[in-house]
């Protein structure tokens, strides 16, 4: 009997809770699977964006390789509009870029690389990106640009290339100490080998004039003024 009165309170008790806390038990629960079926939701749409953006990104790589310019920017629009949030939108801003160059269109394809540069996409496609810009800048006689590009960019896996185009870029504004170390410093880079020609590198360097040299001839052209005012005192 002391049983059955003891299962009695404790269904009541059960009752008890329930009446009190079973619409919180509910209510979580159905947040809880809102959750899960927004978070489905959500990587279910970004898999279909990106299954999307693939499809039409390799459309495009086929209107690139043709030269159809016309086609591919009105589908470079649509995939860098409408698929912003995925690898493909970066990856058509450099897809462009070549096209570009390939119409002798560089101030587009300068354009193109900075948007990409500029964005959010991943590590590796704005360093390409900024590498094939700061190439662009060299082809331009824009070589400040490319060191205002380059100068303090640290990723180790685009030093070597990063390097060599700021040496480039140095020899031309006349700045040999700085072309001669960042050549050295490719050549001093294990990461160098595949990744540049370390034998045009090392060319570069050996062809820069010698420092030493252009101060030794500047001493000499001012030593004579030097004797000749000695020689009037």
């Amino acid at each position: 009997m002391d049983d059955l009165l003891s299962e009695k309170e404790q269904i009541e008790q059960i009752r008890s809770w329930w009446s009190e806390y079973g619409s919180y038990v509910v209510g979580g629960i159905v947040i809880g699977a809102g959750i899960l079926f927004g978070i489905n939701y959500t990587q279910n749409a970004k898999l279909q964006a990106q299954l999307e953006a693939s499809d039409r990104y390799e459309t495009l790589t086929d209107y690139v390789a043709d030269g159809k310019l016309e086609d591919a920017e009105l589908l470079a629009d649509e995939i860098i509009g409408d698929y912003a949030d995925t690898t493909y939108a970066a990856q058509t801003g450099l897809a462009m870029a070549r096209l570009y160059m390939d119409k002798n269109r560089d101030q587009d394809a300068t354009d193109a690389l900075a948007a990409v540069v500029d964005s959010d996409a991943d590590d590796a496609l704005r360093n390409v990106a900024r590498l094939r810009l700061a190439r662009i800048f060299l082809y331009q006689d824009k070589a400040q640009e490319v060191v205002d590009l380059l100068d303090g960019e640290t990723d180790e896996s685009f030093a070597p290339a990063y390097n060599e185009v700021l040496g480039d870029a140095y020899t031309a504004l006349g700045r040999i100490e700085d072309a001669q170390a960042a050549y050295q410093t490719v050549l001093l880079n294990p990461l160098a080998q595949g990744t540049v020609d370390s034998q045009l590198v090392q060319w570069k360097a050996l062809d820069l004039p010698e420092v030493v040299a252009v101060e030794t001839a500047a001493e000499d052209e001012m030593e004579p003024e030097g004797l000749a005012g000695e020689g009037a005192e």
